[in-house]
């Protein structure tokens, strides 16, 4: 699965930004994605990041505790 994600300022479309899946160094799982975009002249470096609660390994979680 894909993830796209679209950012918007009053409506309008500036970007749409894509995120992969992805494992995270903590072993947790989600989704990934940056890139460059540019408003009223301006460049930015934009990141998406979805982490999935509850996602990471079980032995991790019971060392925390």
């Amino acid at each position: 699965m894909i993830i796209t994600a679209e950012l918007k300022t009053e409506g309008k479309l500036i970007a749409a930004l894509t995120a992969n899946p992805k494992e995270f160094k903590t072993g947790s799982r989600g989704f990934h994605g940056q890139g460059k975009i540019e408003i009223e002249g301006k460049r930015y470096q934009v990141q998406i990041q979805l982490v999935e609660i509850g996602s990471k390994p079980l032995a991790e979680k019971e060392a925390q505790q």
